[in-house]
């Protein structure tokens, strides 16, 4: 079973990450991602280069329901002071 502590890992791997926080209970999870990658991007965008870093666990079900928040880190630093 994939923990919160996997997909944290995968996505570390793949995404360089300011902040990054996974939460779940082995079949679903949340994940706050906060990286410079995500200048300039829309939300979709943000949430593919996620996936992309995942290297398609979403897809072959591996990881079965992950919501997300995507950050940059101006946008961490305001909503977290």
């Amino acid at each position: 079973m994939v923990t919160p502590a996997d997909i944290q890992d995968y996505i570390a791997q793949g995404l360089p990450c300011e902040h990054l926080a996974v939460d779940g209970d082995g079949a679903h999870f949340e994940a706050i991602i906060v990286s410079s990658v995500f200048e300039g991007l829309s939300r979709i965008q943000r949430q593919q280069a996620v996936y992309k870093a995942l290297g398609g666990r979403m897809e072959s079900g591996e990881i079965h329901a992950l919501s997300m928040r995507t950050l940059t880190p101006e946008e961490w630093r305001q909503q977290n002071g």
